[in-house]
């Protein structure tokens, strides 16, 4: 049986990477029972669409769906998972001091698991969607 995951060991794992210190990612919550994760980014000039804008680029925004996708997996397997695939849907300009994702479970399968993941601003504004299949197989 695997150990619980708390918020504190998921900080720790994300801590461990280069991309998403530098991002400044940060758990929020964890519900292992909804299958769940909150996972916020901090807005920072490197991240910017353009110099002054505020709008967050595309890019951050993608790799935010990916880790927080990757992220309520680990949740239930108890260890990192590769990406096989992910898509991001952007619904409007992501602005604003911080983005949140909310990554649910959808389907943890034998070989795929399935994550719905959505992407607000710190006004509540549903910014992006994203849907992401990760390997159930930790690597």
């Amino acid at each position: 049986m695997t150990k619980p995951m708390t918020k504190e060991k998921i900080q720790a794992m994300l801590d461990r990477s280069p991309l998403i210190h530098f991002c400044g990612m940060r758990v929020t919550s964890v519900d292992a029972e909804q299958e769940r994760i909150v996972i916020e980014m901090p807005m920072r000039p490197e991240l910017e669409r353009s110099p002054g804008t505020g709008q967050y680029h595309g890019g951050p925004i993608a790799s935010l769906v990916d880790v927080a996708g990757d992220f309520a997996l680990v949740v239930k397997t108890g260890a990192a998972v590769p990406t096989i695939n992910f898509r991001v849907d952007y619904l409007r300009p992501a602005m604003g001091a911080v983005l949140i994702a909310t990554a649910t479970v959808r389907r943890a399968g034998r070989t795929i698991g399935v994550v719905d993941i959505d992407v607000s601003d710190s006004e509540g504004r549903l910014c992006a969607i994203g849907r992401a299949c990760y390997s159930s197989q930790p690597g």
